[in-house]
């Protein structure tokens, strides 16, 4: 564990499962053809993306949106030692329960899914990130991804 932090100051999404959890990276990472911010950059744009988030909270009323930004982003920054895709995926799924205003129900919860099947999710994070990279935000597909996720979550489809 590093200095200063203690259980409860860890990411709960890598808690007791990755030893850097929560530790923003301090040099080069390349994710398949995705090559995120500098290292140096890392702070920065994560101050922008939470910023984001909290200046949009009551601007954007569907919670896939929001939840698909930050499943988005977080991948695109790729901000930790480990635990990106994990630390992505439970930051999206809070941020639906927390605009629903209760944890929704299911034998298998929106992050499980994804986890099950990521070709959907690989191709829809593409598609924001091709966007991006001729200037539009664009979380569309993933938005609609989530959406048929978390439909078959609350009505217990396989």
């Amino acid at each position: 564990m590093g200095v200063g932090q203690t259980w409860a100051t860890r990411p709960a999404a890598v808690s007791n499962i990755a030893q850097f959890g929560g530790r923003y990276r301090k040099g080069p990472i390349y994710v398949g053809s995705h090559v995120p911010p500098h290292f140096d950059k890392v702070p920065d744009e994560m101050d922008r993306f939470i910023s984001l988030v909290h200046k949009n909270w009551t601007v954007i009323e569907n919670p896939l949106t929001l939840a698909a930004y930050a499943l988005w982003r977080m991948n695109w920054i790729h901000p930790f030692v480990e635990g990106n895709g994990r630390t992505a995926r439970a930051a999206c799924y809070y941020l639906i329960c927390m605009k629903q205003g209760r944890l929704i129900g299911g034998d298998k919860i929106v992050p499980e899914r994804i986890c099950e099947n990521r070709e959907p999710y690989y191709a829809a994070l593409k598609a924001a990130d091709d966007a991006w990279d001729v200037g539009h935000f664009d979380v569309n597909q993933l938005s609609r991804y989530l959406g048929g996720l978390l439909k078959d979550q609350i009505t217990g489809a396989a």
